[in-house]
């Protein structure tokens, strides 16, 4: 009897093996190594594939820095608008020597317009999430607490994303100490803030509208028909490209695909908006 209620189970929450079969065929001809983790908000339709295979996280961490931000200030530990100083220097978590940030690596060049200023909470978040700004996300780490950050992302069930640093900490990269994540882990946290469950509904809400604002779009937004709504985060490194999205069509649904192997990033962006295109055709 189990087996048969485990099938049905099985037949409810995935999608249709054509559909399947035809992304397993985009990949395979792409070469590169790649993860999917999609699901409808209401559980009934679902597609894994290497859900649980640790890829670098690349800017998709900046997902629980904000989730985490949100929950400081909901607990009255800090508040958005409070401002902090603006700097560029951090500290290796290897051995405490200093190290800074190249503004021509960044994807933005105002935050650092901003050093020997101050920039509130709120600013810096929007920074790191549309335009990916890593000074923003480093200063935000700093003042949060990468401790604290993994902690509320274990507490929410996404284990498979560590977040240990912040970014360009070059000796900790020769070390292999990275941020990581999985595709079913950044599947559970975009759920969380589309379920309202990430930290309350409303500091859910304000995470959703930041997330509506990011302006690199060439991923998950390229394969859905135009005007979808869609709230995201992508991540890019060499030979690194994911995108992490809540897309709010009729039936909403969560979709994380990461690819790694891929020199060209322009082939990688191609790839993720296929693989979206196909997972939303019936």
């Amino acid at each position: 009897m189990w087996k048969l209620v485990a099938l049905l189970v099985a037949l409810v929450i995935s999608v249709p093996p054509g559909r399947r079969s035809d992304v397993d065929g985009l990949i395979r001809a792409s070469g590169a190594d790649v993860a999917v983790a999609y699901r409808t908000l209401d559980g009934g339709d679902e597609l894994l594939i290497q859900p649980d295979v640790a890829f670098h996280a690349a800017s998709t961490m900046k997902v629980p820095v904000m989730i985490e931000l949100f929950r400081q200030a909901a607990a009255g530990a800090l508040a958005l608008d409070d401002e902090v100083a603006v700097v560029n220097e951090f500290h290796s978590i290897v051995d405490g020597s200093p190290y800074s940030l190249d503004v021509g690596d960044d994807s933005d060049t105002e935050v650092y317009k901003r050093v020997g200023r101050r920039m509130s909470y709120r600013a810096l978040c929007e920074a790191m999430i549309t335009v990916s700004s890593n000074l923003a996300a480093n200063l935000l780490i700093e003042h949060l607490g990468p401790e604290n950050i993994q902690k509320t992302t274990d507490t929410l069930g996404a284990g498979g994303m560590h977040v240990v640093r912040g970014v360009e900490d070059g000796k900790a990269f020769q070390k292999g100490l990275n941020n990581t994540t999985t595709a079913r882990a950044l599947m559970t946290l975009m759920e969380k803030i589309a379920k309202g469950e990430a930290v309350d509904r409303a500091s859910s809400d304000r995470m959703i509208a930041i997330l509506k604002r990011q302006t690199f779009n060439d991923r998950i937004p390229q394969g859905l028909p135009p005007g979808t709504p869609v709230a995201h985060k992508t991540g890019e490194i060499t030979k690194i490209q994911h995108d992490a999205a809540i897309v709010y069509t009729d039936r909403p649904f969560v979709l994380v695909v990461l690819v790694r192997g891929l020199q060209d990033a322009k082939q990688g962006s191609a790839l993720i908006a296929a693989i979206t295109r196909r997972i939303i055709r019936p």
